[in-house]
């Protein structure tokens, strides 16, 4: 889902582009539905400014949203490209067995007979289930999907680790 940063707040998308001529912005939502996005109030960006939505709605494919205070495409414009940011604590709890993303990234990644594969880069989605991209101590990038109890044996937030079942002879050379 969402992106966790050093200050406490967690990345849950970023404004994208104008939209129309009255100041309005394109926004990209990481959060599931794309929607649930406008639900968390005020949006931050990492310069500490808070936005203040007046208005939002689906416009085709894309998100686009009102701030207060931009009236004017220009004004707009100077937002482009911004995270946008939510305090850590708006989010509900995870239910059991379940994380969000930014909770994952960081974390070891260690195999049943005690290999470290190296550390959680990013998380991914894809048709079927998540997968995990992990940056092993050779710079190079192994995929494990993210499969609880097939592959994923354990997730220790406290000890910062992902225990999986993807033994060494399974990675390329």
């Amino acid at each position: 889902m969402a992106k966790a940063d050093a200050s406490g707040t967690v990345v849950i998308g970023q404004i994208h582009g104008v939209w129309g001529i009255k100041g309005w912005v394109k926004v990209y939502s990481h959060t599931e539905p794309v929607t649930a996005i406008f639900d968390y109030q005020p949006w931050l960006l990492a310069d500490g400014r808070q936005l203040e939505l007046t208005d939002w709605q689906r416009q085709g494919n894309r998100l686009v949203a009102a701030i207060r205070g931009l009236d004017t495409p220009e004004q707009a414009a100077g937002l482009m490209g911004q995270d946008i940011h939510i305090s850590r604590d708006q989010l509900p709890r995870p239910e059991a067995g379940s994380y969000y993303w930014n909770d994952l990234i960081g974390l070891e990644v260690v195999n049943l007979q005690g290999h470290r594969h190296g550390v959680v880069r990013k998380v991914l989605a894809t048709g079927a289930n998540d997968v995990l991209e992990i940056k092993s101590s050779n710079s190079s990038n192994i995929l494990i999907p993210f499969v609880l109890d097939t592959y994923i044996k354990s997730v220790d937030l406290d000890e910062g680790r992902i225990t999986v079942d993807w033994p060494v002879e399974w990675l390329e050379d």
